[in-house]
């Protein structure tokens, strides 16, 4: 279990990420298509998992358009961003912002993914929704790289999960 902070007041998850070296937990989650995705969808790609409670908040909006803007510029590469959003609301950003080049998933069906990657968070104001990580694995969904954001008002570390992608 990690403890970050919302503005400051501490909230917990309900584990810890996906370990450096170990292999990604498989998922099922719903796309804006209605259609389950796994992680088989994206074999043989580099993976950023871009986790996030809303986006439908301001912070979370910025790390996928930021994420977009960065992953059209890496080969290989697919930066998929989850949340508890419904697929209906994820189309409707990326339509409004623009977003191309992020694939967004959803929790619609299933909350094993928030149970499976230690991001549910399971108290405060956001209990039930995704804490702010990003995860990034190699073409093999061997993890490279991990960030629990310690406070979910902030952006993640954009450059060190870029930096993890392009020295795979």
């Amino acid at each position: 279990m990690a403890t970050i902070t919302l503005k400051g007041a501490p909230v917990h998850t309900s584990g810890d990420l996906p370990a450096k070296g170990s292999t990604l937990p498989d998922f099922v989650l719903t796309d804006s298509d209605l259609q389950d995705k796994s992680l088989a969808d994206f074999a043989g790609k580099k993976k950023i998992l871009n986790i996030t409670p809303s986006l439908d908040t301001g912070i979370c909006a910025a790390s996928a358009r930021a994420f977009d803007k960065k992953v059209s510029e890496l080969d290989n590469t697919v930066c998929i961003n989850i949340s508890a959003d419904l697929p209906f609301a994820t189309d409707r950003f990326c339509k409004s912002e623009g977003v191309e080049n992020v694939i967004t998933l959803s929790q619609l069906r299933t909350r094993d993914f928030g149970r499976d990657y230690g991001v549910e968070l399971v108290d405060g104001p956001l209990a039930g929704l995704l804490s702010r990580a990003v995860v990034v694995a190699d073409e093999n969904n061997r993890v490279v790289y991990t960030e629990q954001v310690p406070e979910i008002a902030q952006e993640p570390d954009y450059s060190g999960a870029i930096a993890a992608v392009t020295s795979i």
